[in-house]
């Protein structure tokens, strides 16, 4: 497992860090020339606010093999004259989905008509953001920015901007030879954001899956990467300096990668939904806090892998697994939650699927621990390993 990890999961702290300062100028180039194309967007219109978040595995130390994708979320600000005003979707969406009714201050007048029939749907009789219709207008605005963007980085890199229906668009970057010493290939997802406050933001949801029609116009999912991030930084600070607690999550990973080359469609797809990095990621947080943090020193890595693989295999038997923060009032009060996300109805993230898959899934987990030196030799030859995505 430690060569597994040194080998073929660990990303070089070197080239990482270059990559992320890469994609941090580019998307600040991109973000500033969005922004000014939108400074006079009048009152009922959308705009950037003209900063991004970076979020995930890149951002929180658990990237494995390639630095070569990246998640940002740029927040947008809505007029002036409106709020937004989230309710979870019950009855409407899956588990864990929001709706985002709007307030206007001085209460809903003529003049906001036009803002609401260029991006709300009306629902219940209400009108209510659309996702589907906010993302494609970003898409958009992104798009006629982008050449002002091209000609500034030409020097530097190329860059490019795909999109697929109902998903952000990707940033695509190919460094020039002469600028970076790591010539990577780098797909960077652009996330468009309602800020809500306290550090939580709202997102399209992604079409696939059990969400029903109105998944691409109407709905939302609630984003805490910001405060999932400084619950790993409260557990570096709390755990030995020689943790291994993000190296399980790591080979964890991999071995689920690994898996997916034996597996026949459509299990071969669901395998991947149910083990979604965020089911292993909220697994690992649930089990860090039920034990002590000193068990998790780098001397007992399989031992805790093993525990987590256990645990894992127990909530899908048992086809439970609650959001870390969606009301969660068991998190240590030293990593401070929003009132908002505090009572919020808790979210089971294996709802969307049915026994059988999970079963099958739990044994599936099993046997690739029991199997893992073998999966490890069988799939790491260069013909399974991922390819780096090219523009």
């Amino acid at each position: 497992l430690e060569r597994f990890h040194a080998r073929q999961l660990r990303v070089s702290p070197h080239v990482l860090g270059h990559s992320k300062a890469h994609v941090g100028r580019v998307v600040a180039e991109l973000v500033r020339a969005a922004k000014a194309q939108g400074l006079q967007p009048g009152p009922l219109a959308l705009s950037l606010r003209g900063d991004f978040v970076r979020i995930g595995s890149a951002y929180e130390q658990h990237k494995v093999r390639s630095p070569d994708c990246f998640d940002i979320l740029v927040p947008l600000r809505l007029p002036p004259h409106l709020e937004p005003q989230p309710r979870c979707a019950d009855g409407l969406g899956p588990c864990g989905a929001f709706v985002c009714g709007l307030r206007a201050r001085d209460g809903w007048t003529r003049r906001c008509r036009p803002f609401a029939e260029g991006f709300c749907v009306e629902l219940q009789g209400r009108s209510h953001l659309s996702s589907g219709l906010v993302l494609r207008w970003f898409q958009g605005h992104l798009q006629r920015c982008l050449g002002a963007v091209r000609y500034r980085l030409q020097e530097r890199c190329r860059v490019s901007l795909s999109a697929c229906p109902g998903h952000p668009p990707t940033l695509r970057i190919l460094p020039c030879s002469d600028y970076v010493c790591c010539h990577i290939s780098m797909a960077v997802r652009l996330i468009p954001a309602i800020p809500l406050g306290d550090a939580l933001y709202l997102t399209a949801l992604p079409p696939e899956g059990p969400h029903g029609s109105l998944a691409p116009e109407a709905l939302w999912g609630l984003n805490a990467s910001r405060h999932e991030q400084r619950l790993l930084g409260w557990l570096k600070e709390q755990a030995p300096a020689s943790s291994c607690h993000l190296k399980c999550l790591q080979i964890l990973k991999g071995l689920r990668d690994l898996r997916r080359h034996g597996l026949e469609e459509p299990f071969c797809s669901q395998w991947g939904r149910v083990l979604s990095s965020y089911v292993l990621k909220t697994a690992l947080f649930s089990l860090l806090l039920q034990g002590p943090l000193e068990a998790w020193d780098e001397q007992f890595l399989v031992e805790r892998l093993e525990d987590l693989v256990l645990y894992l295999r127990d909530c899908l038997r048992k086809q439970v697994l609650m959001d870390f923060f969606l009301g969660n009032t068991s998190i240590p009060e030293a990593v401070a939650l929003p009132r908002f996300l505090k009572e919020a109805a808790p979210v089971n993230l294996l709802s969307a699927f049915d026994g059988p898959t999970l079963d099958l899934v739990a044994f599936q987990l099993i046997s690739t621990w029991i199997q893992a030196p073998h999966i490890i030799r069988m799939y790491s030859s260069p013909r399974y390993l991922r390819p780096v995505p090219t523009p």
